[in-house]
C-alpha cells in the first residue's frame, strides 16, 4: 500500500513540541502501520545516518541494516548506498 511521499529532503515535519526522535518514532510506527515500505527505507536511513553522524555506529548501523531490508524488498533505489555504508562499517556478510 503506497504511502504519501516524503520531502525531497528525506525528512518528516515535526508536530509543534516535539522532538526530532519522537517525530522519528512516530512516522516509523506510522509507516509500519500502513506498510508503507518507500517511507520505511528512508525514515529508517535517516535515523541510521543520523546515529552515524553522531559517532554511534552500532546505532547507526542496526538502523541501516532495517533500511537495506526494506530497500531490496522494495527495489528501493537506496539499496546500493545503503549496502555501501554498511560494508564500510564493517557490517557485510
Amino acid at each position: 500500500m503506497p504511502g504519501v511521499p516524503l520531502p525531497a529532503d528525506r525528512t518528516v515535519p515535526a508536530p509543534a513540541g516535539s522532538s526530532a526522535v519522537e517525530r522519528l518514532d512516530g512516522a516509523l510506527l506510522d509507516a509500519h502501520a500502513r506498510q508503507d515500505k518507500e517511507a520505511l527505507v528512508m525514515l529508517y536511513a535517516e535515523a541510521g545516518d543520523r546515529e552515524l553522524a553522531a559517532g554511534n555506529v552500532d546505532a547507526g548501523c542496526f538502523f541501516l541494516t532495517h533500511a537495506f531490508v526494506y530497500a531490496l524488498e522494495d527495489g528501493h533505489p537506496e539499496a546500493d548506498r545503503l549496502h555501501a555504508a554498511l560494508k564500510r562499517h564493517g557490517r557485510d556478510c
